[in-house]
C-alpha cells in the first residue's frame, strides 16, 4: 500500500517576515518606516498608518533621540549597527526597551533592522544598578563613620594622651636640672625616665598619625605620602621613595584616603614579610586614569586567593568601593607591586 506523499510547507521571505516574534523593518534613507512586521504593530501600539506618517525619530524616547540619531548618522557612512539599545514609546503610554541590529543597503538607500525587546532584562538591571548604588552609599557612610571615629581617637591620643605625657616629661627635665644633691643612681632613674618619655610622646604622635593622618586634610596626599615614605625608612631601614605626576585636585577626600590606606596595608606587608631592600610608591596619571603603584623588591609571593592576607584583602575591598581596579604581580624572589587604577573623575 502506497502511503500518500505530504509535501513540506513552502515559506517565503514574506512569511518569515510576518510571523517572526522579532520587531524587523525597513526604513528610508530620510528615516521613515517604509515597511514594518506585525511585531512592530502589536508592540508599540501604533497602526501601520501611524508608524509610516512620522519620521522614526517620532516614536523614540526624547532622551534617547540624539544618541540614536548619531548611530543612525554612522550607520549611512558604513559604520555597523549592532546589539545597540533604546527607548520606543507606546501608544498606549510608556515605553519599551529595543536592542537593534540595523544593516544600510546603500544602492537602494534603504535601512533593515531588527529589534529584540529587551523590557524585561533592562528593568532587571536598573533594578541591581539600584541596589548597587544604594549599597556603595551605605559602604561610603560606614568609611565615613570609621574615618570620622578614627580621627577621634588620633585626636584623643595627640591632644589629651600626648599631653599628658609631654607635661611629664616637663616635670622629669626638672628634676634633672633642680635636685642636683640625687645619687648617681636616682639622676640615672631620672635620665631614663625622660628618654622613655620622649619616646612614648614620639610613638603616641606615630600611631595617631597612623590611625588618621590630619596632615592629608591640611596639606594633601602627595605631601601626607612623602612624609610617610621618610617615616617608614627611619623606623624600618628600608628606603622608600615616593614619586607623584598627579594633581591630587583631581581626586575626591574619599579615594585620597583609600589611596593612603591602601599604602600603609601595603608597607605594613612590607615591613612584616617582603624582607625588602627598597620601595617606591607613584602616583601617575596616564590618559583618563589615575594609578597608585607599590612596589619592592623583596622576596615575592605566588599570587592566589587562597594565600591573600587581611591586608590584601584590605585593599582589595577599598580598590572595588572606589570602582578601581586592584592589580597584584609577584613571584618567589622577583618582588611584589600592587597597583590600584581607577578612571580619572
Amino acid at each position: 500500500m502506497n502511503m500518500p506523499y505530504l509535501e513540506e510547507p513552502q515559506f517565503s521571505e514574506s512569511d518569515f517576515f510576518k510571523m517572526t516574534p522579532d520587531l524587523v523593518c525597513i526604513a528610508s534613507k530620510e528615516g521613515y518606516f517604509k515597511q514594518v512586521n506585525p511585531a512592530v504593530i502589536d508592540k508599540l501600539g501604533f497602526t501601520e498608518v501611524e508608524l509610516m506618517s512620522k519620521p522614526i525619530e517620532f516614536f523614540m524616547h526624547p532622551e534617547d533621540r540624539e544618541l540614536t540619531l548619531q548611530k543612525r548618522k554612522d550607520l549611512l557612512n558604513g559604520k555597523e549597527l549592532v546589539n545597540f539599545q533604546n527607548r520606543y514609546l507606546k501608544k498606549t503610554g510608556g515605553f519599551v526597551w529595543l536592542e537593534w541590529t540595523s544593516i544600510y543597503f546603500a544602492d537602494r538607500e534603504i535601512v533593515f533592522a531588527i529589534a529584540k525587546d529587551v523590557t524585561e532584562r533592562k528593568l532587571i538591571e536598573k533594578e541591581v544598578e539600584e541596589k548597587y548604588r544604594k549599597f556603595k552609599s551605605l559602604a561610603t557612610r560606614f568609611k565615613s563613620r570609621i574615618e570620622d571615629e578614627r580621627k577621634y581617637l588620633a585626636e584623643e591620643l595627640h591632644e589629651e594622651l600626648a599631653q599628658l605625657v609631654s607635661v611629664l616629661k616637663l616635670d622629669i627635665d626638672w628634676m634633672k636640672i633642680n635636685l642636683p644633691h640625687l645619687n648617681d643612681t636616682a639622676k640615672s632613674k631620672i635620665e631614663h625616665a625622660s628618654v622613655i618619655s620622649e619616646l612614648l610622646i614620639n610613638t603616641i604622635r606615630r600611631i595617631s598619625f597612623s590611625i588618621s593622618p590630619n596632615m592629608l586634610e591640611d596639606l594633601g596626599l602627595n605631601a601626607t605620602l612623602e612624609w610617610h615614605c621618610n617615616e617608614f625608612s627611619i623606623l624600618n631601614g628600608i628606603p622608600c621613595h615616593f614619586e607623584s605626576s598627579c594633581d591630587e585636585n583631581d581626586l575626591s577626600h574619599e579615594i585620597k584616603i583609600d589611596f593612603f590606606r591602601i599604602c600603609q596595608d601595603a608597607l605594613t606587608n612590607v615591613m612584616y614579610h617582603a624582607l625588602a631592600n627598597n620601595v617606591t610608591i607613584k602616583l601617575e596619571k596616564p590618559d583618563n586614569r589615575i594609578c597608585l603603584t607599590i612596589e619592592d623588591d623583596g622576596k615575592g609571593f605566588l599570587v592566589n586567593e587562597e594565600n591573600r592576607g587581611p591586608g590584601l584583602t584590605r585593599m582589595q575591598e577599598r580598590s572595588a568601593s572606589i570602582n578601581g581596579h586592584l592589580e597584584i604581580h609577584s613571584d618567589i624572589g622577583k618582588g611584589t607591586r600592587i597597583s590600584v587604577t581607577i578612571i580619572s573623575p
